[in-house]
């Protein structure tokens, strides 16, 4: 069966879903987006993301494409046309189309398109249990990380470093020597004394949604959580480092920039997180 794709009042086979070239998104970035995750058919954590969408295109005063109601019947349609059990929408909204000049046109219509594809939850459990490799790089990103938008060069860049170093993900380290992020995922570590350490949000980085189940996860566990900045000298020495995100969950990290991180395995702490994140993801 053919994908199909959502883009501006019409689902449309992939391979003829299209924006205009003059499409602002195409020739300036202009324009968030969204990744949430589907399991079992259900769109999960669907009201957080909607939330954290309305406040990146507040950010970039960005109209809102369609009100809450009719965006959720939309992406509820996408999961049923392409028979979506496990798996991933990517949501975006630019600007819209117009004449190409850099302030903001006066008469444009904001353009929405969804897509999704499908995602082995399993698998990612199956790659929690080996856990992946992380590689830091200089966080060269613009001002406004907490807004999610599409403008992702530096991310990519990031991520393309990681991977011919031979590591999943790329963390991202700031002037003063301080992990921020991941190119893709928020980033974690366990000191010796169990506790959880993860940068906080007012620091301009991106609210994750992910993240946030996971700090509920942590409370109901009753687990000790910080939210503060830590060094790579901090992270060399944690007991247990992970990532989170929508396609990762909670992901273990098990080396950092070829350095064992604790025991070079996954740690207890991690694997007990995703284990109950898991068990969230799965409730219907």
């Amino acid at each position: 069966m053919s994908r199909i794709a959502y883009v501006n009042g019409q689902y449309l086979p992939l391979s003829l879903a299209s924006v205009n070239i003059e499409d602002r998104g195409h020739q300036f970035s202009d324009g968030v987006y969204e990744g949430i995750a589907v399991r079992k058919g259900q769109i999960r954590d669907l009201q957080p993301h909607l939330d954290r969408l309305w406040r990146s295109l507040k950010g970039l005063m960005i109209d809102i494409p369609m009100a809450h109601g009719p965006l959720t019947m939309v992406l509820r349609e996408v999961v049923r046309r392409n028979r979506l059990r496990d798996g991933f929408i990517y949501l975006q909204v630019t600007r819209g189309t117009a004449r190409r000049d850099h302030a903001f046109p006066l008469d444009a219509v904001p353009s929405l398109s969804i897509t999704c594809r499908r995602l082995d939850f399993d698998g990612v459990a199956k790659r929690a249990e080996v856990g992946v490799l992380a590689h830091s790089t200089t966080d060269i990103r613009w001002g406004r990380c907490d807004i999610k938008s599409i403008s992702l060069l530096p991310n990519v860049l990031a991520k393309q470093e990681a991977r011919e170093a031979g590591a999943f993900e790329a963390i991202l380290v700031d002037s003063d020597g301080l992990i921020t992020e991941g190119s893709s995922t928020n980033i974690w570590m366990v000191d010796d004394a169990g506790t959880l350490i993860t940068r906080d949000t007012i620091d301009n980085i991106l609210p994750g949604i992910t993240r946030a189940v996971i700090l509920e996860v942590a409370a109901e566990l009753g687990l000790k959580v910080e939210t503060r900045a830590f060094s790579l000298d901090e992270a060399y020495g944690a007991a247990e480092m992970f990532l989170t995100s929508t396609t990762s969950c909670a992901m273990p990290i098990v080396g950092l920039n070829g350095k064992k991180i604790g025991a070079g395995k996954p740690g207890p702490i991690a694997l007990k997180l995703l284990a109950v994140y898991m068990k969230k993801l799965d409730q219907d």
